[in-house]
């Protein structure tokens, strides 16, 4: 199979864009069965016409992406523009199903492609979400739930306008994507932009977002013991630096969510975190910072370089809206840094409002998959 094709490109006018990528794509192979689409939200009002008519264009078929609020493609990102970047890849006939708009009860679909679905083998499914729909999450969980044997990595479409997704039709309001088959090599692993501080603690005392006591201590003690005397003599420093860490139970790689601390109650010693406090869960406080955003970006390609048969065909990487340019500075820094480890492997993606790795929501996380 041949390696997959790219393009990006900026501009506002429908027809020149779209005319743009396909000279960029060149002649396609039949084969050409996929392409990955992904546009900074400027754009999206002309969503519906730019599918269309990359699709007439192309002759691809089938088309999955998203809008954020900035888009990246191979050593590249683009902020402040209308941009929009195209992946086509060839797959086997038969080897990915579109998944359509899913909104709570994924029963329809599952049953509609039970057979191809309920298979002993391990199914891949890159998703995009809506984060207007308070049901999003818990969609997710029901598909997973749904389907055991199915992996889902992806993010959460970012917009300061339309948040819209593309599965074929241009949709919006819950869950979309593509489902790969066991025909479909690919390797994926995702970084977190986040690094513990302290020990886990256990959760003794909650109240839905509100934790109250850690190791039956009060909360916010245990916070600044593990923060720091200087930043817990002034808390208002602690914005966008210190974060909540909630372990994964039962992971055997230590993986854990990052969750905002939303607020913090100093009179009654009480820290609000962005997620529910279910006692006698664990919690740990992570910093964030450039350094350690690296070095653990840097630890994600060594362990898929050490996974990978060959050179990558394609890939598509999902950073969150607060890594790139506000984490690791400009100049697309974090797209040259995968570009320097993995060299011209054709890379489109996008910056997510949520990133969505081994079936969960996490933050300020990047998800690289690679297709071999």
């Amino acid at each position: 199979m041949e390696r997959f094709t790219l393009a990006h490109t900026t501009g506002v006018d429908t027809e020149t864009l779209i005319a743009d990528c396909a000279r960029q794509l060149g002649p396609l192979p039949e084969s050409a069965s996929l392409g990955f689409l992904y546009l900074t939200d400027a754009l999206a009002p002309r969503l519906d016409e730019l599918v269309d008519g990359l699709r007439e264009a192309t002759g691809v078929p089938h088309w999955v992406g998203t809008v954020g609020l900035a888009v990246c493609a191979t050593g590249h990102e683009y902020y402040d523009s209308p941009a929009l970047v195209a992946l086509v890849g060839d797959f086997p006939p038969g080897s990915f199903r579109m998944m359509p708009l899913i909104d709570g009860n994924p029963a329809p679909y599952v049953g509609l492609h039970r057979d191809w679905l309920t298979r002993d083998e391990t199914l891949v499914a890159l998703v995009h979400g809506d984060p207007t729909n308070p049901r999003t999450p818990p969609t997710l969980n029901a598909l997973a739930e749904a389907l055991p044997n199915l992996f889902m990595f992806g993010g959460i479409t970012s917009s300061q306008g339309e948040h819209r997704q593309i599965a074929d039709l241009v949709v919006r309001g819950g869950l979309s994507g593509v489902i790969f088959g066991p025909e479909v090599g690919l390797v994926t692993a995702h970084t977190q932009g986040c690094t513990p501080i302290g020990p886990r603690h256990r959760i003794t005392r909650g109240d839905r977002n509100l934790v109250l006591e850690l190791d039956q201590r009060p909360a916010l003690d245990v916070m600044k013991t593990d923060i720091g005397e200087v930043l817990a003599r002034d808390l208002n420093r602690i914005g966008g630096y210190i974060f909540a860490g909630l372990p994964v139970p039962g992971s055997d790689d230590d993986d854990y969510l990052i969750r905002n601390i939303v607020g913090i109650d100093q009179g009654r010693k009480i820290v609000a975190i962005g997620d529910y406090a279910e006692e006698d869960g664990e919690l740990m406080f992570c910093r964030r910072d450039g350094n350690t955003a690296r070095i653990d970006l840097l630890r994600m390609l060594g362990d898929l370089q050490g996974r990978m048969n060959g050179t990558p065909r394609g890939a598509v990487y999902i950073s969150c809206v607060g890594r790139g340019r506000y984490q690791f500075g400009e100049d697309s820094a974090e797209l040259k840094i995968i570009q320097d480890a993995l060299g011209d492997v054709p890379l489109v993606g996008f910056f997510a409002n949520g990133e969505i790795f081994r079936n969960r929501l996490y933050g300020f996380t990047g998800v690289l998959t690679l297709f071999l």
